[in-house]
């Protein structure tokens, strides 16, 4: 990839799409580090249950604003060694690595909460270029192996990040006692091993990967119409969205608070109703509850991991549409079934269903509207399709909290219900308004 872009891309080798797509490891490990924990670390330092979901707020905020920014930049961006969007892969890796390192010692529930927002800033700077990353130097045919990919490394990273906490403490004898009356020890330490892992992962990416440059790199690769604002730019570009975003955003828009539910109360809702903890008067039996909800929650990580490798394969068959429509069908069949679980072990099942739908969730929507994005939009296109993931969060963030303590007496695995309902509408909505071209990628 020496020479200016002509318009072709090279078919990839598997060991490039690898090395490509290994920064995002690193990225969910991160991930999985703060969605497995954040709200056990409140409840930790006292927040209610009630409050959680408005104490989640920051990353949706922040992905809605820093995501299109990042995108629009990293469109306009061209540096002789870093290219177009490792730039903000390193940039974002090394304030990422810093506040994760820091997030665990946070002494309150607001400081944590401030953390949080800072560091889902962070990562979202090194996170939303990497989408585009891919469809940058992916011909058609290979972007779906190369989503899929993404999707790959995110269930490893987040099948291991999900049971660290727990080999600390059966392996290495790292106490689950609170340190200072705050986080217990076993999870400080996690955190500080995924801050290491995040910033060696996408550095390597950084390190081995190459990038298309422009034809001039002085310029955007728009030269035919006029250049606006970064506002006017991002608004423009909502207002001209092609229609298969705006089909496939509904389907987000369904799908993500179905993800979110869980997410909010899954962990604590396991170690509170299944294993009858409490993170106050209880805490060893509430840490042992919520190892088990988060080594069952990296089970559905393997599952994605491992089902990753198929979704080519299902492409190939029956197409991206009903792919992605019969996985979250399955998904959602699964939240569901946690309500009802009342042996610890089912939950293995209950979340390896949600993994199924997690590696499609992951992949499939940004390889089915990869292809009717302009090359030039991609990075500004993937951070306003995110909006879609951000805009549910922000509601169910907002209004959730209220519709716990008034409608469902503050039962974590009820909401986690409700998580499951949307998935399987998301999948009905899928398999009616969703277009398809009649060939499909293998």
């Amino acid at each position: 990839m020496s020479t200016a872009y002509t318009g072709e891309k090279v078919r990839m080798s598997f060991w490039q799409i690898w090395n490509m797509c290994f920064g995002f490891f690193g990225i969910q490990f991160g991930w999985s580090l703060q969605m497995g924990n954040m709200s056990a670390i409140y409840e930790f330092l006292g927040a209610s249950p009630d409050a959680i979901p408005g104490l989640w707020l920051a990353a949706p905020m922040t992905g809605l604003i820093i995501q299109p920014i990042v995108g629009y930049l990293s469109d306009r961006t061209w540096h002789p060694k870093l290219g177009r969007r490792r730039p903000f892969f390193l940039i974002g890796a090394i304030l990422s690595s810093a506040l994760l390192f820091a997030m665990p010692n946070s002494p309150t529930v607001w400081m944590a909460a401030g953390v949080l927002w800072i560091l889902d800033s962070s990562i979202n700077i090194t996170m939303e270029p990497f989408r585009a990353f891919v469809a940058d130097n992916l011909n058609e045919k290979q972007r779906s192996f190369g989503f899929a990919m993404q999707s790959m490394f995110i269930g490893l990273a987040s099948f291991i990040a999900g049971y660290l906490p727990q080999l600390l403490a059966n392996w290495f004898d790292v106490s689950r006692d609170k340190i200072n009356g705050s986080i217990p020890q076993n999870i400080l330490m996690s955190f500080y091993i995924g801050g290491a892992v995040f910033f060696v992962s996408v550095l390597y990416t950084i390190i081995t990967s190459k990038e298309y440059p422009p034809s001039n790199p002085s310029k955007t690769n728009d030269t035919t119409t006029p250049q606006l604002g970064l506002f006017q730019e991002i608004v423009d570009s909502i207002k001209h969205m092609p229609i298969q975003m705006k089909r496939l955003a509904l389907v987000n828009f369904i799908t993500w608070p179905g993800l979110f539910l869980m997410w909010f109360y899954y962990s604590t809702g396991v170690a509170t109703q299944i294993f009858h903890g409490d993170p106050t008067t209880n805490s060893e039996v509430f840490t042992l509850g919520l190892e088990h909800a988060n080594t069952t929650s990296a089970i559905l990580n393997l599952v994605t991991f491992g089902f990753s490798f198929t979704l080519p394969f299902w492409v190939s068959r029956i197409g991206k549409k009903y792919t992605h429509t019969l996985c979250l069908l399955v998904g959602g069949m699964g939240l569901v079934s946690v309500y009802f679980v009342d042996q610890p072990n089912l939950l293995y099942l209950s979340m390896g269903l949600v993994g199924i739908a997690w590696a499609s969730i992951l992949s499939m929507p940004y390889s089915m509207l990869s292809g009717y994005i302009p090359e030039h939009k991609m990075g500004m296109y993937m951070g306003i399709f995110n909006f879609f993931i951000v805009l549910p969060e922000i509601i169910a963030s907002l209004f959730f909290g209220k519709i716990m303590s008034s409608y469902l007496n503050n039962d974590r695995l009820m909401a986690v219900l409700i998580g499951g309902c949307l998935l399987i509408t998301a999948g009905l909505v899928c398999a009616l308004i969703i277009k398809e071209e009649q060939t499909h990628d293998a």
